[in-house]
């Protein structure tokens, strides 16, 4: 159930970004597909950060680049 609410709020926040969460684009690259700048993904996962209340290593930002990849690590994520 927590997992739930967790996902309701990014999607919320990546809907805020202009990202849907259905289809192809839940797998698009965000620099190759989604044209986005490092500047806006690293806001992107601030945002996700701060509203889930979770934070991720640095290590684990550089790796993410699409948005499934970038909710299934805020999830685990303690």
């Amino acid at each position: 159930m927590k997992n739930i609410k967790a996902l309701r709020k990014a999607i919320r926040v990546f809907e805020s970004y202009g990202i849907p969460l259905t289809g192809k684009r839940k797998g698009a690259n965000f620099y190759n597909d989604l044209k986005m700048d490092k500047v806006f993904v690293s806001g992107l996962i601030y945002e996700l950060e701060s509203e889930l209340k979770r934070e991720l290593e640095d290590e684990k930002i550089a790796k993410i680049q699409t948005p499934s990849e970038l909710i299934e690590t805020l999830l685990r994520a303690s």
